[in-house]
């Protein structure tokens, strides 16, 4: 392996037929990590010669996916390059010319079956028991013939002549040597009847003209490994290092679908997962760290970094966890960058900006950011500081387990208290004496602090002979209009006394009509 090397090139080679998937992002990590951390270069090729399967935007979507991550490539269709162009149908000409070598050198033959007869081979062979692949009918047609029947405008494929005899062998970076023998290989198409090449054509011509030097791809390529092999022998070229990488798995272990989980990359971008937590958990799949740690940065990944640790066995795509590992990331953020990404993310109601704005926007933030798993949650969860939320009446009652620890009459009087002593709001309930005396002088009045109101209620619950947390959820109602809630007087300080009065004022009423 040859990790150290300078002139490392790798690749990340989408096709444009969908969404961004994660495991393609997976794979994008890997090959962006090795080449960054030898100095090399990373590429984007787009393989969008299936044009049957291709979608129209499908190509920005993923390099969007890999600006979001921080993946950044030194070459590629938005950035240009040296060995251009980077879609393969803007490379026709290019494996055109291959193709007319391989043809002239006897490695590679024009086909004239057509689909019908080859659904008819590969099922009679099948139900025969053998090989399924494609019987060779063509391989041996004269060269008279061949002549005959493009004259005659037939359409035709062309397919590589791979050897009937011996074997063929690769050394896998991750998995070691491995070897198949040529009479199970197929004579795969290399050029199709629309002038379009295969996947094999294309990546192996590309690969070889753009000096890749590691490909490093999911292990459901290993099986196409010795064609690739095969075709670079024939084109007299020497084969890139192959590192074939496990394929991410459901809890079940089957392959990763968006039918048991979202795939999309951008889908989670759009629930409030963070980039750095994204990155962190490709990192963690089939990959460990040297500590064993789980939390760590893209660059600390790129620090550790090691294809001889990554693994042969499939990683499990962990939902629990990654939801786990995003709120850690939610955590480490600073206040300022937490609030500016809820924002440009688009996950806070106008409603909110409108009336909180500075330094108590900040304060909201500051009590969601230890409760966040995702981005996402912040709009629900903070809805009721912007607006008053419909609540039943009876759910100002406190209550465990479903049963009324008060009846509805005290729960009323309590709330009247709460009302009354919020209102008159002591200046001493708000610190020392020194600290009393002169915020009872400020232009606002006493001070409406979270300390100040917690020690007020603690004392009118001691007063009216009620535990502390059973006026607590009565009035954690009246204010949030929610039984969960931010901290209820941190709460209370943000939105301010004649706001809490108003929302006193109105749990009152509801309170009344339960009498």
């Amino acid at each position: 392996m040859t990790e150290t090397q300078n002139n490392v090139r790798t690749r990340i080679a989408p096709s444009p037929t969908g969404e961004p998937h994660i495991g393609n992002l997976y794979v994008a990590l890997v090959n962006w990590a090795l080449a960054r951390q030898t100095g090399g270069q990373f590429l984007v090729r787009i393989e969008d010669t299936d044009r049957t399967r291709f979608v129209e935007g499908a190509e920005q979507m993923f390099l969007d996916a890999l600006a979001w991550l921080g993946l950044d490539h030194d070459e590629g269709p938005d950035v240009g390059g040296p060995v251009g162009p980077y879609r393969q149908s803007e490379r026709l000409a290019i494996y055109e010319g291959e193709v007319a070598r391989l043809l002239s050198t006897g490695h590679a033959y024009r086909c004239f079956c057509t689909p019908e007869r080859l659904a008819e081979v590969r099922k009679s062979r099948q139900k025969a028991g053998g090989e399924t692949g494609y019987d060779r009918l063509c391989r041996g047609l004269a060269p008279g013939e061949v002549e005959r029947k493009l004259a005659a405008g037939e359409p035709s494929t062309v397919r590589l002549a791979v050897p009937l005899e011996g074997e063929t062998r690769f050394e896998d970076g991750v998995r070691g040597p491995i070897t198949v023998r040529n009479e199970t290989i197929d004579d795969q198409v290399l050029l199709k009847s629309d002038g379009y090449p295969t996947y094999h054509l294309a990546n192996v011509v590309d690969d070889h003209a753009m000096r890749i030097t590691h490909v490093v791809r999911a292990e459901e390529w290993i099986i196409s490994t010795p064609k690739h092999i095969l075709l670079y022998e024939a084109l007299g070229w020497t084969p890139p290092q192959f590192f074939h990488l496990p394929l991410i798995r459901n809890p079940d272990r089957s392959k990763l679908s968006k039918r048991k989980n979202p795939t999309n990359v951008l889908w989670y971008r759009e629930q409030g997962y963070l980039p750095e937590a994204v990155t962190n958990f490709l990192g963690l799949l089939g990959h460990s760290m040297p500590d064993g740690r789980e939390v760590f940065s893209r660059d600390e990944f790129l620090a550790e970094f090691s294809l001889a640790r990554v693994t042969t066995t499939g990683p499990v795509f962990d939902t629990e966890k990654f939801e786990w590992l995003n709120g850690e990331w939610i955590r480490r953020l600073p206040l300022e960058d937490l609030a500016a990404r809820l924002k440009a993310e688009g996950f806070v109601p106008p409603a909110t900006l409108e009336k909180f704005a500075g330094e108590k926007f900040l304060a909201i933030v500051r009590l969601m950011q230890e409760r966040l798993r995702r981005l996402n949650e912040f709009a629900d969860a903070t809805a009721f500081f912007a607006e008053r939320l419909p609540y039943a009446p009876a759910d100002l009652v406190p209550a465990k387990k479903g049963e009324p620890l008060k009846t509805p009459a005290e729960t009323l009087s309590a709330l009247e208290r709460l009302r009354s002593a919020f209102a008159e709001a002591p200046a001493s309930a708000a610190g020392p004496p020194a600290a009393r005396s002169r915020k009872a002088d400020e232009a606002d009045g006493p001070a409406w602090e979270a300390k100040a109101l917690e020690e007020l209620v603690r004392a009118l619950a001691g007063d009216l002979g009620w535990k502390p947390a059973d006026l607590f959820m009565s009035l954690r109602v009246a204010i949030t209009c929610r039984k969960v809630s931010t901290p209820l007087f941190e709460t209370m300080e943000i939105l301010g006394r004649e706001e809490c009065l108003a929302r006193m004022d109105e749990a009152i009423t509801k309170g009344a009509t339960l009498i």
